[in-house]
């Protein structure tokens, strides 16, 4: 059995402003029209695999529920209790594999990687699958295409332990030698000449059991946390939740470190398939189609004598005159400016608005929760307005505010309200009005999205003025 085994626990702040802590790139469509977590359990579906398994954390957990359902997958979903990288997760994850079929072989994806050819995967997946059930550890490396500083590489040797050029193994899992570091410019030049180093995708093909057979020969103690954290696993609606304190006492560290690195049965298969860990927006200028200009344009855009520029616009109109090599990021809530030299350092801008307690740092003006969402339109001293989107079948927690009173107007579906010890239903173009300190209560009875606008009235406006008395999603 082939089991996907998705991991979605990354933060990603070098994409900031579109890639936040609370809605990291993997949710976010960066790439295209869908989100980089559901392209990423698109491209394994010609493979015909078992149902998948998703990593992540407990904080995304209903983000991704709610993706995969609008697409229409089912999946494990495995909630990491803390980051600690990619070692203790797959380990997690081959536990669960194989309590579903002891012989399951894992195909391991990171969720917020791009492959603008799939196709050039699903070949190269019967190599690593055939290596794999043999026993062999299988990553995916990835043919350079430049001397690359910031990726780690894999120098690949025949079965002999003879240094061998990828071209003459081409189809075939190769011996890896040895894992190199990110290069310097010199170093990564030698490397691209030689015809023997791949860039490490961190991408793997390898039975779960020979996974945990290897940690437990190089990691004993990492095993036995997951284990043992394995063991106190409980069912929580759609999740799966380990025990967490004997999750957080193992060591974070990732798999290369932890295995690869180690067993004497690592192979890699060559992998040209135009892949990208998307890692900054340098690289996602790289990967995207560009104008004649090299200009890579996505949103409501105009310019005028621009050159080499990424310009990306989500809610309104953005104009660049006589600029180069910029990248441009507008969202409904922040702007970001930077030379695409530059690239790398985005994260800092990120890590300074979490400083000084900003929520941009965290959350977009948009912000998912289990039951839809809600987009602050507008907010000034005693009273702001929201846009409210109640998924069908969504119900809000029952609940009151200390601080504010709120009015309700629905703009599209079917509302029931709970207003004190009555419930009503509300239609289109029909309103009503949530005293201070009255319990209440919102939900979708319908087919099709609720939408509403809330003005909120107070002394004080924040989303922690809420005293819960019921919630469906088990919320703290």
């Amino acid at each position: 059995m082939l089991i996907p085994v998705v991991l979605a626990g990354g933060s990603g702040t070098r994409l900031w402003p579109m890639s936040r802590a609370s809605y990291p790139k993997q949710f976010v469509p960066i790439t295209g029209a869908r989100s980089m977590l559901v392209e990423t359990l698109a491209r394994f579906e010609p493979l015909d695999p078992a149902q998948p398994i998703i990593m992540c954390q407990e904080a995304h957990r209903f983000l991704v529920a709610e993706q995969l359902r609008e697409a229409g997958w089912s999946a494990d979903i495995l909630l990491e209790p803390a980051m600690r990288n990619t070692a203790p997760a797959i380990a997690l994850a081959a536990l669960q594999a194989m309590s579903r079929d002891a012989d399951a072989v894992m195909l391991v994806l990171p969720a917020d990687h791009a492959i603008a050819k799939p196709e050039a995967l699903i070949r190269a997946m019967a190599p690593a699958q055939a290596a794999a059930e043999r026993g062999k550890l299988v990553t995916f490396g990835v043919t350079p295409t430049r001397a690359e500083t910031g990726y780690g590489y894999i120098e690949t040797s025949d079965e002999t332990g003879d240094e061998t050029s990828i071209s003459s193994c081409a189809g075939n899992a190769m011996t890896i030698q040895r894992f190199v570091e990110k290069p310097d410019a010199k170093t990564a030049q030698t490397y691209l000449a030689s015809g023997r180093h791949l860039w490490n995708s961190g991408m793997f093909v390898m039975r779960a059991d020979r996974y945990l057979q290897e940690l437990e020969r190089y990691r004993p103690a990492l095993l036995a946390a997951v284990t043992s954290a394995w063991q106190g696993r409980q069912a929580d609606l759609d999740f799966l939740r380990v025990d967490a304190e004997a999750f957080v006492t193992c060591e974070a560290e990732s798999i290369d470190c932890a295995v690869m690195e180690n067993t004497a049965d690592a192979s890699v298969v060559a992998l040209d398939a135009g892949w990208s860990d998307v890692g900054s927006w340098q690289s996602l200028w790289e990967i995207s189609a560009r104008d004649e200009n090299n200009n890579a344009l996505r949103g409501d855009v105009i310019v005028d004598d621009v050159s080499g520029s990424l310009i990306h616009s989500e809610s309104r109109l953005v104009a660049a005159v006589g600029v180069r090599d910029l990248m441009v990021i507008e969202t409904p809530d922040a702007v970001m400016v930077a030379h695409r030299d530059a690239a790398q350092a985005v994260k800092v801008i990120a890590e300074t608005l979490k400083r000084h307690g900003r929520p941009e740092w965290d959350q977009h003006r948009r912000v998912h929760r289990p039951w839809g969402s809600y987009d602050s339109v507008h907010r000034a001293e005693r009273y702001q307005v929201k846009h409210i989107c109640v998924t069908p079948g969504g119900r809000l927690s029952l609940q009151k505010h200390l601080h504010r009173a709120e009015h309700w107007i629905v703009v599209r579906g079917t509302a029931r309200v709970t207003w004190g010890d009555d419930t009503f239903l509300l239609e289109e173009n029909q309103s009503t009005y949530i005293p201070l300190g009255v319990v209440h209560r919102l939900e979708n009875p319908g087919k099709i999205t609720l939408e509403l606008i809330e003005v909120q009235s107070g002394s004080y406006l924040g989303e922690d003025d809420i005293e819960r008395f019921d919630d469906v999603y088990r919320r703290k």
